[in-house]
């Protein structure tokens, strides 16, 4: 069903189990034909009793359910709730707390964050392409103030003041924007000429016109590259990078009014749920609606899977 508008018809529609399976099936094999996920046969029948398919190939799992080989596989939690998280994660301008979800849809808090992070995974850019036109970049520091942090947390360098320098205890998260259209952000070790060259090289078309303020690290590009001094002023007729700056406004809003604590481990994820969001935003030539971007969310379910000890890192 394409025609889902509302959260509320989102509930209702996936609180019966045949609906769900039927939805899934339909943006998982959108030819009609249901494949075996571990042979690849089309000779499966399916078993209305328990609600899975049977493979007519004699080999390990040839019983299937609808979540095998999706980043519902192996959760005890239903696909109403599963579907209902989605739907509001990708819909929600500055995100969903697990604790919200806990208290939505009656799951325990660690459940409901191991969720989330499944969800994000739907939410990463298969690397839609280059970006191109004029492209503006910027970097950002994401985390607290150091005078707020306890003394065996502090970073242990000093600037030239003899003061502890703040960019240390933060995450450096670089981002392009193309004027209009999409935007791509990474985290990154460090904010030198190298790394930020390669990373505009690697994402920017040649010829399209690079917009940066005025740090020495983006010099080290072939692009036509124009600067913006901030010193001097904000704006100059088309060069700014304002467009890249709204991006950091609505990323920061999620991470401190909604998430509140992300650990640098996990920044990347949150990063790619906003970018989702962003380049999924209703405009003038492309008015999306809550379905449309619902609908993309579950098309990249399949495919990807993420287990607890790696979204922990436990099995490095």
């Amino acid at each position: 069903m394409d025609t889902l508008r509302t959260l509320q018809e989102a509930i209702l529609y996936f609180s019966n189990i045949d609906n769900c399976i039927a939805y899934l099936s339909a943006k998982r094999w959108k030819d009609g034909i249901v494949r075996c996920p571990n042979c690849d046969s089309k000779e499966v029948k399916f078993l209305s009793t328990r609600r899975v398919w049977q493979c007519k190939n004699r080999h390990p799992k040839s019983q299937f359910s609808i979540k095998v080989g999706t980043i519902y596989e192996d959760s005890a939690i239903g696909l109403d709730k599963w579907l209902t998280a989605t739907w509001m994660v990708v819909n929600c301008k500055n995100g969903v707390s697990s604790y919200e979800i806990m208290r939505g849809l009656g799951v325990s808090q660690k459940t409901a964050w191991f969720m989330l992070h499944r969800i994000r995974l739907t939410m990463q850019d298969q690397d839609g392409g280059k970006l191109s036109g004029k492209v503006e970049m910027d970097e950002t520091f994401i985390g607290g103030k150091v005078k707020n942090m306890h003394h065996s947390r502090r970073p242990k360098g000093t600037g030239f003041s003899g003061k502890p320098v703040s960019s240390m205890a933060k995450t450096i998260v670089v981002g392009m924007v193309e004027r209009g259209g999409r935007v791509k952000a990474h985290v990154v070790a460090e904010r030198t000429l190298p790394i930020l060259s390669w990373i505009a090289m690697r994402n920017i078309t040649t010829g399209s016109t690079l917009i940066t303020d005025e740090w020495g690290g983006y010099n080290g590009t072939d692009l036509q590259h124009e600067i913006i001094n901030h010193a001097e002023t904000y704006v100059r007729g088309q060069i700014h990078t304002n467009g890249i700056e709204n991006f950091w406004s609505l990323l920061k809003r999620g991470l401190n009014g909604t998430y509140v604590k992300v650990q640098p481990f996990h920044l990347f994820r949150y990063i790619d749920e906003q970018a989702f969001r962003y380049n999924n935003r209703a405009t003038p030539k492309n008015p999306l609606r809550d379905g449309d971007r619902f609908n993309m969310a579950i098309r990249n379910a399949h495919g990807r899977r993420l287990t607890y000890k790696q979204l922990t890192g436990k099995n490095a």
